[in-house]
């Protein structure tokens, strides 16, 4: 790692964090073309520089996460599931689904299949309801669904605004819904991490943590306000086009 792979990773990270085209799967890939070596390292930058795309959504949202109290119930409630499965699950990936762009190829391949299936299925569901209408056995439901992400490549985006959607959400509110619940799951997600690693980093290392989080952290607040903007006009399907796409190029180019 060096200070020019420190900033290509952190844009990519920053920029397709709230995407429903998987941030971490993009990593992964990026990885593989620029030839970074597979380290413990990289693995918890993959994960620490997310915390800097998370406080954009902070930056954007604070009534939600700080002041409307159910809101807030709501997201706990759909946080839970995904740190009950993650907590479980968290040697496996790290230690053998975060390293393998076979597998971040696949469930690119295959979420892209399905978000566009679905989006056929949900356009007759334009109009739905807003946050303050969740319930709260949907919202839980809804952190299932987001579990689903902890395979690289799936994006936990893609599936909480799908989960959403199909349990009654517009598509507006089912992105903003998905822009807060990753404050608590990517904050654990990063948090755990370090714990687990210890923070036995160099200097260098360190710093390039820094830089990575400015950097993700700029580039996310570009992306939150693009997606908002996006789902006003469109649906999902071209980032199901695009997944398909990137998987195919890269089966035949690069694996």
């Amino acid at each position: 790692m060096n200070i020019f792979y420190t900033i290509v990773l952190a844009i990519i990270e920053g920029f397709t964090e709230f995407l429903p085209i998987s941030s971490t799967g993009h990593l992964i890939l990026a990885s593989k073309l620029l030839t970074i070596p597979s380290s413990e390292f990289l693995s918890s930058f993959e994960i620490a520089i997310q915390l800097g795309a998370i406080l954009a959504v902070v930056v954007l949202f604070p009534k939600y996460l700080f002041q409307d109290k159910k809101t807030i119930v709501r997201i706990a409630l759909a946080f839970l599931p995904t740190a009950i499965i993650g907590f479980i699950l968290y040697p496996f990936v790290k230690g053998f689904l975060l390293g393998s762009a076979y597998v971040v190829v696949f469930a690119l391949l295959i979420g892209g299949v399905v978000l566009i299936f679905l989006e056929n299925i949900l356009k007759k569901k334009e109009v739905g309801e807003e946050i303050e209408k969740l319930k709260y056995p949907n919202a839980v439901l809804i952190g299932v669904i987001q579990s689903l992400a902890i395979v690289p490549g799936v994006s936990r985006s893609a599936a909480t605004i799908i989960g959403a959607r199909f349990l009654g959400l517009s598509r507006e509110a089912a992105v903003l819904f998905s822009f807060l619940l990753a404050v608590p799951t990517m904050a654990a997600a990063t948090g755990f991490d370090l714990l687990k690693s210890g923070f036995d980093f160099s200097f260098n290392e360190f710093l390039m943590l820094g830089v990575g989080f400015v950097v993700s952290f700029v580039f996310a607040l570009i992306s939150v306000r693009f997606l908002l903007k996006f789902v006003r006009i469109h649906d999902f399907k071209a980032f199901g086009v695009y997944r398909i796409l990137v998987a195919i190029l890269f089966l035949i180019f690069v694996l």
